[in-house]
């Protein structure tokens, strides 16, 4: 972790390639929104299994001399359902050691991608440097290659059977010949074919991969292989841009991603919870404390269940006014959720623009378009956009996420956070800012600090804890982990130290260890 400095930038990240990228831009002389788009796209060669131009995400703005704006480039439903000539749509088995799980894969489990899209967009408005400076990073890493981490490792073994299902995968993610294995750690990682589709879509722009010889390629596949994207659903996609939900929360200004998507929503609703708790007004992780913070959660996931299931709203109606409120659970319950994996970046420049990323690929289909080494989405596997079955989704609509990238501004410094972790995003990106507000933490600290997360009654908890006894009162359904985990989120965040409104120069930045997340502040 890099704490205070002072410098040009400050940026945290899922992996020290993708980091890397952003500081090289920043240090170049690229603002924060340059670099975020730099190691966006060198995430997606660097972080594989989490970030892809097949995938999307949302990007929070926050510029130094205009409004904030939220991006979203997520994925979009198909404008049609499955063809009744039969559907590429089969299980696999995901081993996370501990536990297992199912997941859909294949050209029918493919949503409309909005990565591309949204990598143009953000640049047409905001971007600074040109945009084949932004891509030199990611060319470099897909040409000339890395080794892969044990973190990755571990990543690519739990969804093996995505990354080997195919031939043009297994070109990819596996050693050559008729009997070779999944990349381990120390393997060499190289993806030329990424490398020459990137070059080839800085010069042609979106239409390649929307109406170009991309999208042919991949309506040509769904057709002749059982996927439902067409090419009106590729040549009709775009980038929304929505302001962010905003809200106070201990004299701060917190910005979020707004609906359709839940996950900014839930972490609103549960700072509300707490603000004024008596919890927050003693030590870090006394009784009250711990016992605030468990309950507020478990109020906030019957609230998101409530919600989606379109009954009563308990306390969520006074999260906002009414008005408010009624249009927020319209537009999350007419957009289904997903909560798959994630990676996230945070930027911060001199200037004082701010940039929240965060990006998802779900598992991937295990279907490479050809010549391009971009593995697609499997968003249309996800099983909360189908609870009618898995050939009922919802036509031609942007799913919402647990995704959050979320800025917080005080009177002395401005803050860029989110996470990977699926339904843990919420109660990660929840704790850090609390940490940071009500007991006066370092960026460092407050990211390092143990968690828990409450979900359908049941309490997990990160060791370290100093007293729990008595949350355990509240939540007899409980695990207490052995060491601090993945499952509890990867927040990573930068941070810059204002005065009155004036940037002053010193920086933090902190990448959540949990999942191997790595922090660079740049020196002046």
């Amino acid at each position: 972790m890099a704490d205070l400095g002072r410098g040009k930038g400050a940026v945290a990240a899922g992996d020290s390639l993708t980091a890397q990228a952003a500081a090289d831009i920043l240090r170049d002389g690229g603002n924060a929104f340059d670099a975020a788009l730099g190691a966006m796209c060198a995430a997606t060669v660097a972080e594989p299994v989490l970030a892809s131009f097949g995938g999307g995400g949302f990007l929070l703005a926050r510029p130094a001399d205009q409004a904030p704006r939220l991006f979203d480039f997520f994925a979009q439903t198909p404008k049609q359902g499955p063809s009744p000539d039969g559907r590429d749509f089969y299980p696999i088995v995901a081993d996370f050691g501990a536990a297992q799980q199912e997941f859909h894969i294949g050209l029918g489990s493919m949503a409309v991608p909005g990565l591309p899209h949204g990598l143009f967009r953000v640049h047409g408005e905001l971007g600074h440097m040109p945009l084949n400076r932004l891509t030199e990073p990611a060319l470099s890493v897909a040409r000339d290659g890395y080794d892969l981490t044990p973190f990755q490792e571990y990543l690519f073994s739990v969804v093996g059977p995505i990354y080997t299902a195919t031939e043009e995968a297994r070109a990819i993610f596996a050693t050559p010949g008729p009997s070779g294995r999944l990349l381990a750690a120390g393997d060499r990682f190289r993806n030329p074919e990424t490398a020459g589709f990137l070059d080839a879509l800085v010069h042609e722009g979106p239409r390649l991969f929307y109406e170009g010889d991309v999208a042919r390629r991949i309506v040509e596949d769904c057709l002749a292989g059982g996927g439902s994207l067409t090419a009106e659903d590729l040549a009709g996609y775009r980038t929304e841009v929505r302001a962010p939900l905003a809200i106070d929360f201990g004299g701060a200004s917190v910005l979020t991603n707004a609906p359709p998507s839940s996950g900014g929503l839930l972490i609103a609703f549960a700072l509300k919870l707490l603000e004024g708790a008596e919890g927050l007004r003693g030590a870090w992780g006394d009784q009250a404390h711990l016992t605030a913070l468990a309950r507020a959660m478990a109020v906030t996931d019957g609230a998101r269940r409530d919600l989606s299931n379109g009954g009563g709203d308990g306390d969520l109606a006074g999260l906002l006014d009414t008005a408010a409120m009624n249009g927020f659970r319209k537009a999350f319950l007419d957009h289904p959720q997903v909560r798959r994996g994630t990676t996230h970046i945070s930027v911060i420049d001199g200037a004082g623009n701010a940039c929240a990323l965060t990006l998802s690929n779900g598992e991937g289909a295990g279907y490479v378009v050809p010549g391009t080494g971009v593995m697609m989405n499997n968003m249309l596997g996800e099983e909360d956009i189908n609870p009618q079955g898995f050939d009922r989704w919802p036509l031609d609509v942007r799913l919402g996420s647990m995704m959050a990238p979320t800025a917080v501004e005080t009177a002395e410094r401005l803050i860029v956070l989110g996470s990977g972790g699926s339904n843990r995003i919420r109660t990660a990106v929840l704790q850090v800012i609390v940490n940071l507000l009500a007991f006066g933490m370092t960026a460092s600290e407050a990211v390092a600090a143990p968690r828990i997360h409450v979900e359908r009654g049941y309490l997990d908890m990160e060791p370290g804890w100093p007293e729990t006894p008595a949350v355990f009162d509240d939540f007899p359904d409980h695990r207490v982990w052995p060491e601090r985990n993945l499952f509890f989120g990867g927040v990573h965040m930068a941070a810059l130290e204002t005065g009155g409104g004036e940037v002053i120069g010193a920086m933090a930045a902190a990448g959540d260890d949990r999942r191997a997340g790595c922090a660079i502040v740049l020196e002046g």
